[in-house]
């Protein structure tokens, strides 16, 4: 498991994975009945406190239905194809048909939880590591396996009755395993052993819930919860956030226990420091809520803090400007209140995520190796105000001539500045640097009444223009000549866009900065190689194809981000995705072989 505390756009991409291309694991508990949810999810209180994630899903045909019109039809085909695999395992498998079994007394949701690893490794098994102790001698010592992971299913029997009397029925023929029984604190558990790593086992729970876990020490573990252990439910400040983000259309809701999944992602490989653990000991979780709407799916998130936590987030909610300043053919932009907190947040949050793409030393380094300016002092220090980052693109390439090519979009970078004079002054030494070290070519020209200064390299063809706006706004383009879509202001400004006002959450007001990602305009293929470069993700073929594939059923994306309170923040997030005529249907179940 990773968690990757940073970025909103990490979280969209994830979801969307786990929905729209196969990762919806309680699908598998199809769909029949019209529901609404309290604040709580089903099996809230038999989930263990520790879990790493819980993840309530509805049964509601219709909802599914709605899902399944979206995509297109190669995800719609891998999303069947997972969902067929779960089905088979859980179900088939196991002598159970979903129609028969389970939906006539099947709750209104179901709840999907993966525990964290036990906190002993003494009863896994032991196998042997030889250690080298001399280019002569090893000693050879046994060391515990680490535990495998325990995923259990919380189902609500919505009819007791019928759910005695079928589940009490004899298994369908074609099951070969061996059911044994066993007790634990009075409750009775049955279990077969699908494989020799395997073991699938269910419980009756006070006659309201039936308990599937992968493994007989996830039931034990739901027991002991039930029986009076700390559980979700209880768990600090979790009923309180999700009635903030609630919602009665809700599909879906997810929980991640942050401080336990950094434990369990705390591996060898990424090893995540002690002063980073301990500031992410601070956070309590995270909690979405997950909505279907008619052109694509809302997340409503929130994050908090543990209520004795030292850490406090700053109220500055003041991202309102800058989808005013750029025009509204803008591919994609984020925006934020305040860039100096942000850096500072920023590097504070990278000693906690070895995740993070970009370390800070790394960013120092490149700014003052390309620059000879330290970019907290030179740079940060002056950029206390509302920022945003933006890609525009380019006027077309003139027809008549054949030898102009069309080229890729213009970065716009814009600050508010909070000290105008010593960001003038260290621009000026900017410009210097870029005219003696690199042979750029200054030229100072007007745009609307507003001084511009170009920088040109004859030798590399690179074109930066620098000003200000508004007074206090400094801008610096990079690339294509987009200078002249900002000075002036635009006339049809982002804020115009229909798209934009569409998919950019707009229920967080004030807030503290906003992302857009137009990705029909600007294509899959550029989407997923900005992301890999932004991500910093592996260049191999596969996981290149991985990010396209989740992309395709994308339309565009967008999120506002807000701080609730000096406890907790929102990030609300829209998905904007295509439509098939109809989702597929489930092929017949496959009947094992044994």
């Amino acid at each position: 498991m990773r968690k990757k505390n940073k970025s909103s756009l990490i979280l969209t991409t994830a979801a969307i994975a786990a929905i729209i291309t196969g990762g919806a694991a309680a699908y598998w508990v199809l769909i029949q009945e019209k529901y609404s949810w309290g604040n709580l999810p089903v099996g809230a209180d038999l989930i263990p406190q520790d879990a790493l994630m819980a993840l309530s899903v509805s049964t509601d045909e219709r909802q599914w239905q709605q899902l399944g019109e979206f995509g297109t039809l190669q995800s719609q085909a891998a999303f069947q194809q997972s969902l067929t695999k779960l089905r088979d395992r859980f179900l088939t498998a196991n002598g159970y048909n979903y129609q028969q079994h389970i939906q006539p007394w099947l709750g209104k949701q179901v709840t999907l939880a993966f525990l964290s690893p036990p906190k002993s490794t003494s009863q896994g098994k032991l196998t042997k590591q030889i250690t080298p102790t001399s280019e002569s001698e090893n000693t050879e010592s046994e060391t515990p396996e680490p535990e495998k992971q325990s995923v259990v299913m919380v189902l609500p029997i919505a009819q007791p009755l019928q759910a005695k009397q079928i589940l009490e029925k004899p298994q369908s023929p074609f099951n070969q395993n061996q059911w044994t029984e066993r007790e634990y604190q009075g409750v009775t558990i049955k279990e077969t052993k699908i494989n020799e790593d395997e073991t699938y086992s269910t419980a009756v729970i006070n006659g309201r819930f039936l308990v599937i876990s992968t493994d007989g020490r996830g039931i034990d573990r739901v027991i002991d919860t039930y029986k009076g252990g700390a559980s979700l439910a209880n768990t600090p400040g979790y009923s309180e956030a999700l009635q903030k983000i609630a919602d009665n259309q809700s599909f879906a809701r997810l929980y991640v226990n942050i401080p336990a999944a950094a434990v369990a992602a705390n591996t060898p490989g990424k090893q995540i420091s002690p002063q980073g653990l301990a500031q992410i000991q601070q956070q309590q979780g995270l909690a979405s809520n997950i909505i279907l709407e008619s052109q694509g799916i809302r997340f409503k998130n929130i994050s908090w803090l543990k209520p004795n936590s030292q850490r406090k987030y700053k109220i500055t909610n003041s991202a309102d400007t800058m989808p005013q300043l750029l025009p509204a053919n803008t591919l994609m932009m984020v925006s934020g209140g305040n860039l100096k907190q942000f850096w500072q947040e920023y590097v504070q949050g990278a000693q906690s995520n070895p995740m993070t793409p970009f370390k800070p030393k790394e960013l120092r380094n490149a700014v003052r190796n390309f620059t000879g300016l330290d970019l907290d002092e030179d740079l940060v220090s002056w950029m206390g105000g509302e920022f945003s980052v933006a890609l525009i693109p380019a006027k077309p390439a003139n027809k008549a001539n054949s030898e102009s090519p069309n080229i890729g979009p213009g970065v716009v970078f814009m600050v508010k500045s909070s000290d105008r004079q010593t960001a003038e002054k260290n621009l000026a030494q900017l410009n210097e640097l870029m005219s003696e070290k690199y042979q750029f070519k200054a030229e100072k020209t007007q745009l609307g009444n507003q001084p511009v200064v170009n920088l040109v390299s004859p030798v590399l063809g690179v074109k930066m223009s620098q000003g200000w706006l508004d007074g206090n706004i400094a801008f610096l383009t990079l690339g294509a000549p987009v200078t002249e879509e900002i000075v002036p202001r635009p006339k049809n400004n982002l804020n115009q866009n229909e798209l934009f006002r569409n998919t950019v959450p707009s229920e967080l007001k004030p807030n503290n900065g906003h992302f857009f990602l137009d990705i029909e305009r600007m294509g899959v293929d550029t989407t997923a190689n900005l992301l890999s470069f932004l991500l910093r993700l592996s260049p191999d073929i596969t996981t290149q194809n991985n990010l396209r594939n989740q992309l395709s059923p994308m339309q565009a994306i967008g999120v506002t981000a807000a701080v609730n309170d000096e406890r907790s923040t929102r990030f609300d997030i829209f998905v904007k995705l295509k439509k098939v005529n109809e989702g597929g249907t489930l092929p017949a179940p496959k009947v094992p072989q044994r």
